[in-house]
C-alpha cells in the first residue's frame, strides 16, 4: 500500500462528506473492521476511505481517479510554473515581473 499517513492526512482533511447508508456482506464488514484497527483508525467511514483510496491508486487509470490537491504530479506543477513565468498576472507581464514588483515594496 502507498504512503498511509498521506492517506489518512487526506481523509482527516476531506471537508465535504457524503453520508451512504450501505449493505456489505459479513466478511466485507470483517475487513472493514480490520482496517479499521490496523491503521487506528476513528470509525469505519474512514476505513472505507481508506480502502477506496487504496483501490483507486491501484486499479482505476489516472484520469478515473478524484482529482485533489494532494495527486498533482511533479511534471504537472513544474509545467503549470513554467506557464506561468510566461503567461500574464493581471497587469503584470510574467511571474518574474510581479516578484520584482513585491520585493520593491519591502
Amino acid at each position: 500500500m502507498g504512503d498511509i499517513h498521506l492517506v489518512q492526512q487526506k481523509i482527516q482533511t476531506n471537508i465535504k462528506m457524503v453520508q451512504a447508508n450501505i449493505k456489505i456482506s459479513d466478511s466485507s464488514n470483517q475487513v472493514v473492521n480490520v482496517v479499521k484497527a490496523k491503521y487506528n483508525l476513528k470509525d469505519k467511514s474512514a476505513a472505507i476511505d481508506l480502502i477506496i483510496d487504496q483501490y483507486a491508486e491501484i486499479i482505476l487509470e489516472p484520469g478515473y481517479r478524484p482529482i485533489s490537491e494532494l495527486e498533482f504530479s511533479d511534471e504537472f506543477i513544474a509545467e503549470t510554473l513554467e506557464d506561468m513565468k510566461e503567461k500574464p498576472i493581471g497587469h503584470f507581464k510574467n511571474a518574474e515581473e510581479l516578484k520584482a514588483h513585491i520585493k520593491g515594496c519591502r
